[in-house]
């Protein structure tokens, strides 16, 4: 960040904007920190492949750093823990069961291509993490919704593939979910401690709200997107999303299912790429909530927080510019 040379000197730079003496790089591994509980709930469901993938994000997305600030003589920025959180948060976005070159290819979309080719942190438009993982599923569609039963991590059987909570529910309807997990007390615990099939970080949501709840607590992030984002997924799903008619939608498994809570506090909330005004922040979010109910209820995909995220991403200076206070005293230039 530049130095003024005096005390009337105005510094102008690139977000993210931190108003305390809070430095990016506490903020990055307090981020990272409050992603354990997800990530060892990761590990419990998928076993050592929940390691092994992250591990292989984190190292891409730490080369690719690396290659392109040295290849355009700029200073090292790994320190910050930028880079780190981009390649943790790719990984826990990976399904079990993704072939070794995909995390690799990914992490250096998301951080070389998204990130550092805008002009490192504070200059890039769309969140890298969410970027890399558009990247796979476009380009490897087939691996990257090839889907691991979450018992055979811990149990010693064979893995088994299988259909996630929202895919069942999208193709089969509510009725075949209840058959899976017997009732929907059942079928909510599940959701709520992780074990469904899905990607490494976002099947347990009880983990992703614990991680949420200590962010807000360190007032790292507010709760204008996460609450505006949940509650209007709920809202919509609730009037919508039910086959019987109208308000017959289950809102509790739009809510606990897919990545909608990893979304809602860890990607919706990403400083660089979401509005800085709080009025902004909660339109943002409630873009963000119905564009994902609505390709989840209607698009050919099951789920649609990382597709909403990045389509409100191009919406984030122009919310700023149009909600930014009014100055008042101000002289207008009457034009003749």
């Amino acid at each position: 960040m530049a130095v003024a040379k005096n005390e009337h000197e105005l510094v102008v730079t690139v977000s993210p904007h931190i108003r305390s003496d809070v430095t990016v790089n506490r903020i990055m591994w307090t981020v990272t920190l409050s992603l354990l509980p997800a990530f060892v709930m990761g590990v419990y469901y998928f076993g050592p492949r929940a390691i092994y993938i992250t591990a292989l994000c984190i190292a891409g997305s730490l080369f690719s750093e690396w290659l392109v600030e040295k290849m355009t003589s700029r200073e090292l920025t790994l320190g910050d823990g930028s880079a780190f959180l981009t390649g943790l948060l790719l990984g826990m976005n990976m399904p079990a069961t993704i072939p070794f070159y995909i995390p690799l290819v990914s992490s250096f979309v998301a951080v070389a291509i998204t990130k550092q080719l805008f002009g490192g942190l504070g200059y890039n438009i769309f969140n890298p993490a969410l970027i890399g993982r558009a990247f796979a599923l476009i380009t490897w569609p087939r691996a990257m919704t090839n889907w691991m039963e979450p018992t055979a991590a811990f149990v010693g059987l064979d893995a088994k593939t299988t259909a996630t909570p929202l895919g069942l529910l999208k193709e089969e309807g509510m009725h075949k979910l209840l058959e899976v997990f017997g009732d929907k007390m059942n079928l909510y615990t599940q959701l709520l401690i992780g074990h469904r099939a899905g990607s490494l970080g976002e099947v347990s949501a009880i983990a992703i709200i614990i991680g949420g709840l200590f962010l807000l607590y360190k007032k790292y992030i507010s709760w204008h997107i996460p609450v505006s984002f949940l509650a209007t997924v709920a809202v919509f799903a609730w009037i919508f999303g039910g086959k019987e008619g109208f308000f017959t939608g289950d809102p509790i498994v739009h809510l606990l299912s897919g990545g909608l809570m990893l979304g809602a506090f860890f990607m919706a909330t990403d400083y660089v790429t979401c509005p800085s005004i709080r009025r902004g922040q909660i339109v943002f979010g409630i873009g963000c909530g119905l564009l994902t109910i609505l390709i989840r209820l209607k698009a050919g995909y099951p789920e649609g927080v990382m597709f909403a995220i990045l389509l409100m991403n191009c919406f984030s200076p122009l919310i700023d510019r149009s909600m930014k206070s009014k100055v008042f005293g101000a002289r207008r230039e009457v034009k003749k």
